[in-house]
């Protein structure tokens, strides 16, 4: 099983959409899509400060850990992560079994208000990822085997 489907510059870029949108909606700083082994798929937002590739690799352990937690006390799962700091926050939400999604916001917004626009968001995420998959269900890509020393494999001229 693949962890990401092979996504085209058309999936990034209706990913970068509904991206800016639940950051106009929610007012937040940043957000970034990622797969479940930490690797960044699109981001959007004020991150030229962040180390995005850093944050994406902690806040895909944090939802793992917390799918840990929810075992232990008898929950099939949790579908969000949510921490709250003084300045920022940080809401990390299940988008399908390929990625999540990850909104900094300024502590000042309530994760109510998150919360309640992320749904439209993550349900346009997801079926994006759908159609990615759907369009070639065998191809995929699975980012945690990569060698990052040797790329060629994934930038080959197609036929």
């Amino acid at each position: 099983m693949h962890t990401l489907p092979q996504l085209l510059e058309e999936d990034i870029a209706a990913l970068d959409v509904s991206l800016r949108e639940i950051l106009r909606k929610t007012e937040a700083e940043t957000a970034v899509i990622i797969d479940r082994g930490g690797f960044l798929i699109a981001q959007q937002g004020q991150y030229e400060e962040l180390d995005t590739t850093t944050l994406a690799a902690l806040c895909s352990a944090s939802f793992a850990a917390t799918q840990s937690i929810a075992g232990l006390i008898g929950e099939e799962d949790f579908s969000s992560v949510y921490q709250q700091g003084e300045k920022s926050s940080i809401l990390i939400i299940n988008v399908d079994e390929y990625s999540l999604l990850v909104i900094v916001f300024p502590a000042s917004i309530s994760v109510g208000a998150v919360k309640y626009h992320a749904p439209s968001t993550i349900r346009k995420i997801a079926l994006q990822m759908k159609l990615a998959h759907e369009r070639d269900p065998e191809s995929g890509l699975d980012l945690s085997v990569l060698n990052v020393a040797d790329t060629s494999v994934l930038f080959q001229k197609k036929s």
